[in-house]
């Protein structure tokens, strides 16, 4: 069966050849992924986007969260090493006599975990937040490099 971008060519309404139904790629995903009623609420958010990026002194975390205070996000180490970062956006209150045309920005928990290597120094994690991004630096362990021991060759 093949797909097509203009639907699946059945038509809502026989008599009208202008009632394609259109296909949607995304149809029915939600509930593929959680059931539960705020599945369409939480999914734009709870894909928050986190980039880390290692240099030679640090792995850096950057996370863009716009609107959020630092109030309402949490950063946290897990079992010595599992840097966790997670937070909420409420829904804004809707009003008796307001008439919504669009609502797109998204709402919900977000949660996200890494497992951080070896030489992260966790007891020196810091964050900051600034104009809703925010940094999570995660200080390096300076490599050690093996000692080399140069021994004696001794004979004629």
């Amino acid at each position: 069966m093949a797909l097509s971008l203009f639907g699946t060519g059945r038509r809502s309404n026989v008599f009208d050849p202008f009632s394609l139904d259109i296909w949607d790629p995304f149809q029915g995903i939600g509930s593929l992924v959680n059931s539960s009623s705020t599945a369409g609420d939480t999914s734009a958010f709870a894909q928050t986007r986190i980039d880390w990026k290692e240099t030679p002194e640090a792995h850096i975390f950057k996370a863009d969260l716009p609107g959020l205070k630092k109030e309402e996000v949490k950063v946290e180490l897990e079992e010595g090493n599992v840097l966790q970062i997670s937070g909420e956006r409420s829904r804004e209150q809707e009003e008796k006599n307001d008439k919504w045309h669009r609502v797109e920005r998204s709402s919900g928990k977000f949660l996200r975990r890494f497992r951080l290597p070896d030489n992260a120094k966790v007891d020196q994690v810091r964050a900051a937040m600034e104009n809703g991004v925010l940094t999570v630096t995660v200080p390096k362990a300076e490599e050690q490099k093996p000692e080399v021991k140069s021994i004696d060759i001794s004979g004629a």
